[in-house]
């Protein structure tokens, strides 16, 4: 079963303008995603207090910190299942904040979303899975959609795997469906929520290792939300850390290794 907000987002309307999914994907040379000044509270409970950040198309931003310090609700801003209290997010240099659903089901198709359960169809195969999306918002042929499917199978090393249900499969294996189901549409951002989560050491290397290759495979602009610094370090170009509702350190693996904020010392020491 998935989860209401995972619907939102799985269940879309069905696109009537979509012919190909060769219009999707990043419009510019410029950032892809640029927040500046973004609030957000839950009654008393200030959550981001004027986060500002930005990434680069074809670059990854992991975001750390400890449970509870905004690090999904930033992604669920940029997908529009949450609005900001105040500030901006520019997705591709569209201001999105206060879009009607059918303007922002378009920008939508432009991101790819990894949830951190995977959010599969029960119900459906590891191929209708993956099919799903394109047979919503794309105009293909089933032949179509069925070398689609293929291709991204086999890109996430689940080529032999089409009819399976998702009982049938690992967690990690969940994970790679999810990836492939993320860029169907050939997005050219990919949010992902805790790729790693629940996963031994092992196979979390692997999912690692595959968000790699599919990041230099297709240029896209990547935010990470992680526990596992591992990781971040492993994927990520850049790394930033929130507390008590804002970026207290952004910048590469090194630059956060040499801090010499006591939290982030702290935070470094303990999750290494």
């Amino acid at each position: 079963m998935t989860l209401p907000e995972q619907q939102v987002l799985l269940d879309a309307p069905e696109s009537s303008a979509t012919s190909a999914i060769e219009n999707s994907g990043s419009q510019s040379d410029g950032p892809a995603v640029v927040l500046r000044g973004l609030h957000k509270s839950f009654g008393s409970q200030v959550v981001l207090n004027g986060v500002n950040l930005t990434v680069k198309s074809g670059n990854t931003l992991a975001i750390l910190g400890r449970s509870g310090t905004g690090k999904s609700v930033l992604l669920k801003l940029i997908i529009g299942l949450q609005q900001p209290d105040s500030g901006s997010i520019l997705v591709n240099g569209q201001e999105i904040t206060g879009l009607d659903l059918r303007t922002m089901n378009e920008i939508r198709k432009k991101m790819g979303f990894l949830f951190q359960s995977a959010a599969l169809y029960d119900s459906l195969t590891v191929e209708q899975n993956i099919a799903f999306p394109l047979k919503r918002h794309t105009e293909m042929t089933k032949k179509q959609r069925g070398d689609r499917v293929k291709e991204l199978l086999a890109s996430v090393g689940m080529g032999g795997d089409l009819k399976k249900k998702p009982s049938d499969i690992s967690g990690g294996m969940q994970k790679r469906v999810g990836l492939a189901r993320a860029l169907a549409l050939k997005p050219g951002i990919l949010l992902l929520d805790e790729p790693t989560a629940g996963l031994d050491p092992i196979t979390s290397g692997e999912i690692d290792e595959l968000i790699l290759k599919l990041q230099e495979e297709n240029h896209m602009a990547s935010i990470v939300v992680t526990h596992d610094l591992q990781s971040a370090k492993t994927i990520a170009d850049r790394l930033a850390i929130l507390h008590e509702g804002n970026v207290l350190i952004e910048g590469s693996f090194q630059d956060l290794e040499k801090s010499e904020n006591k939290f982030v010392m702290e935070f470094m020491k303990r999750d290494s």
